[in-house]
């Protein structure tokens, strides 16, 4: 069987789609399916790119993922050697699911990737029963708002994708 390969994005690749990258990680490795996907995320933007080095995840969305079990010592699953790495051309032939968190995003990809047309291109609560944008904890502060976004997001991704 193909790999789903899923690649998540976001402005700075600091918060929201490392969050998302982690979670679904996590979720795929407790449902005994991990071997079918391959999971990563990037930016939209060079904000978080210097030189050519990204930056870490950002540590109060590190926390939020310790506080839920994600990035410990018996579950890192890579948080800590996440660094920011900007979105490509190539990654809309790479990936299977290119999931953004919100319309600037979406708009960003698609003008990247010359339009969409393998319909790869998707917000990550349009998985949901309230479909709209992922609360962006750089502007709100509100990082446990952004886990509920994100876990609610990528359960409803796998939940399609295993069906």
């Amino acid at each position: 069987m193909n790999k789903y390969r899923l690649l998540f994005v976001c402005h700075g690749n600091i918060c929201r789609s490392p969050m998302a990258e982690f979670v679904m990680k996590d979720l795929v490795n407790r449902a005994g399916v991990a071997d079918r996907f391959e999971i990563a995320s990037a930016a939209t933007d060079t904000d978080e790119i210097w030189n050519g080095h990204g930056s870490p995840v950002y540590p109060p969305a590190r926390d939020m993922l310790r506080q839920h079990g994600i990035g410990t010592p018996d579950n890192e699953l890579g948080v800590g050697a996440k660094h920011a790495r900007l979105l490509s051309r190539a990654d809309y032939d790479r990936y299977d699911l290119l999931i953004g968190m919100d319309s600037e995003n979406m708009s960003r990809m698609r003008r990247l990737f010359g339009g969409d047309p393998d319909d790869k291109v998707h917000l990550l609560m349009d998985y949901t029963d309230r479909p709209g944008e992922v609360s962006d904890p750089w502007y709100t502060r509100d990082f446990e708002a952004t886990w509920r976004d994100v876990l609610e997001g990528c359960t409803g991704l796998l939940d399609a994708l295993t069906e």
